[in-house]
């Protein structure tokens, strides 16, 4: 029988085993979420905003422990997974606020007189297909507003988590939500495919890769469902010449460095206007060097290995081949051990527009630095990619940045800041980074009835 692993990328050392999940119990899981969608549809904001408050509170109260789990099965350096549990609280905390709100019906007078109200209401049980790069956060940023939408929710989570995974069902649990409100299902990507074309799954969301993307919204298409998808980035970071290069450098470092650099939304491509190129790369490449790399359970160390051996693997095949086809090394460029996750942060430069690192999203702590002669040539270069997630755009003139901003591509542009996702802000990606919004107002509207009621 096949079985799940979990194991710890840093020492490589085998943790616990589980098996999948059979077709009965995945049937008798969906029969509970769909039973337990009759009841949790029609509960009352002000219970589903309690139990949120609860989710929060059981977040922080064991914060130490889930965020040993994430470091323990993805490699998260342990700061950040403490962050990242804190982040989880403060979603949960945001809807339990905002939810009703933004839930409420809509009331429109028409030019005949008449009324029309918008009312908005929960779908049923929606799938949800998550990674492993935030195991917390990814998860939580969808369950939060599904949830207090009344919808139920199938967790099928990365295959490398399912300790995160099953912990984040006893959170929910402990909060006193209803059995059957959230489940995680230990099964693999054939059975996810399988499972929307079960009629009681009314829609899907996927966080992952372009490849897990197309396949999960081919399936949901050919079933007639809706699917939200958040995909990979190849997000670029342009710092023109009137901007402050130091600031820019140091949060450069940082924004290619977060998470060991397995985040879509981390800065992977760094444009930087001609007269300024060579302050900014020697900030940055001074930045970057002094970070220290340790064991993720060690609270000084600020990074530590990838999530997995072969994706260490696969990063390293696409900087070999760019070096090949005359990229140039300014930091690192060292192959990772055979069968390790670790992996030596670097920064290519005069990178050829055929070489993988022109074109392709780098899943890890790999920069790649563009020298361009003028904000134009910045602009064309940062689209010229088939991902549109988000950009960080570097400028003193606060409004001509705002004008360039709109010329950009993608998402979401964040002016003189790293990117970062927030409650508050529309979060999702065009072309191949996605569709779909998650978090603010329309993170809770997406998995929603928008029903039109006429008043004659």
């Amino acid at each position: 029988m096949k079985k799940i692993q979990s194991i710890n990328p840093y020492s490589g050392e085998l943790i616990q085993e589980y098996n999948l999940l059979t077709q009965e119990e995945i049937d008798q899981s969906i029969d509970r979420s769909q039973i337990a969608f009759q009841a949790w549809k029609n509960e009352s904001f002000t219970r589903k905003s309690n139990l949120l408050k609860r989710a929060g509170e059981e977040l922080r109260r064991s914060k130490s422990y889930y965020a040993e789990l994430i470091t323990l099965e993805m490699g998260k350096v342990i700061s950040e997974s403490l962050a990242e549990i804190e982040k989880c609280a403060w979603v949960c905390d945001f809807y339990a606020e905002k939810g009703a709100e933004f839930l409420q019906p809509e009331t429109i007078l028409l030019a005949d007189g008449h009324r029309a109200k918008v009312i908005n209401q929960a779908l049923g049980p929606i799938l949800a297909v998550m990674p492993w790069n935030f195991p917390f956060w990814q998860v939580f940023r969808f369950a939060a507003p599904t949830l207090f939408a009344g919808n139920t929710a199938l967790l099928k989570h990365a295959s490398n988590v399912p300790q995160c995974a099953m912990a984040i069902e006893e959170v929910f649990k402990k909060a006193g939500f209803p059995s059957g409100v959230f489940q995680t299902l230990l099964i693999d990507s054939t059975q996810t495919l399988t499972l929307l074309e079960n009629p009681a799954v009314m829609a899907v969301s996927l966080t992952g890769s372009e490849k897990a993307g197309a396949a999960v919204a081919s399936a949901a298409g050919k079933n007639i469902k809706k699917s939200l998808l958040e995909l990979g980035g190849s997000d670029p970071f342009i710092v023109l010449k009137d901007a402050d290069i130091p600031l820019a450098a140091k949060t450069a470092a940082k924004a290619r460095m977060i998470n060991f650099g397995q985040s879509c939304i981390a800065a992977k491509r760094f444009i930087i206007e001609s007269p300024v190129y060579d302050l900014f790369i020697s900030i940055f490449i001074e930045e970057i060097s002094s970070l220290n790399q340790g064991d993720p359970k060690d609270p000084q160390s600020q990074y530590s290995c990838m999530a997995r051996p072969d994706l260490a693997e696969e990063l390293f095949q696409q900087v070999q081949k760019s070096i090949d086809l005359g990229a140039k090394v300014v930091l690192g460029g060292i192959a990772p051990e055979k069968g390790s996750a670790r992996f030596a942060p670097t920064i290519l430069t005069d990178i050829p527009v055929n070489a993988p690192a022109y074109s392709e999203e780098l899943f890890g702590p790999v920069a790649c630095v563009f020298k361009v002669e003028d904000e134009e040539e910045a602009i064309k270069l940062a689209n010229s990619t088939e991902f549109g997630l988000a950009a960080s755009l570097w400028s003193k003139n606060q409004s001509h940045a705002e004008e360039l901003a709109e010329k950009i591509e993608s998402g979401a542009v964040f002016i003189n800041a790293m990117v970062a996702s927030n409650p508050f802000l529309p979060f999702g990606g065009i072309k191949k980074s996605g569709f779909g919004r998650e978090l603010s107002r329309q993170g809770i509207l997406e998995f929603v009835n928008t029903k039109t009621v006429y008043l004659g």
